[in-house]
């Protein structure tokens, strides 16, 4: 089962988008499980995701995370997908990392 997690400043913006990419999951049989995190949390969540999405609060702080973690799959969130709180097409940018 794939580990998606979801990194925002405090984890409180992205849990409606996470609640939508679970149903968006449900919805295509694709198990997994998605959650998100502050900030503050990556060091002990990171090293046990197969893909980190970063909010649009957090993008800044990719290339770090990158290098902290080069074995990661870290992306930031598609802006136009975050702010719609497309859950679909969130899952989708995840999927598709993961795939390449």
């Amino acid at each position: 089962m794939k580990k998606i997690v979801l990194i925002c400043v405090a984890g409180m913006s992205t849990s409606l988008l996470v609640s939508h990419m679970r149903d968006a999951a449900k919805a295509d049989n694709y198990e997994c499980e998605i959650n998100a995190y502050p900030i503050a949390d990556a060091p002990g969540v990171i090293p046990k995701a197969d893909i980190v999405l970063l909010g649009p609060q957090v993008k800044y702080m990719m290339n770090k995370l990158k290098k902290e973690y080069p074995d990661k799959i870290i992306e930031a969130i598609d802006m136009r997908v975050y702010g719609m709180i497309d859950g679909k097409g969130a899952l989708v940018q995840a999927r598709r990392c993961m795939e390449e």
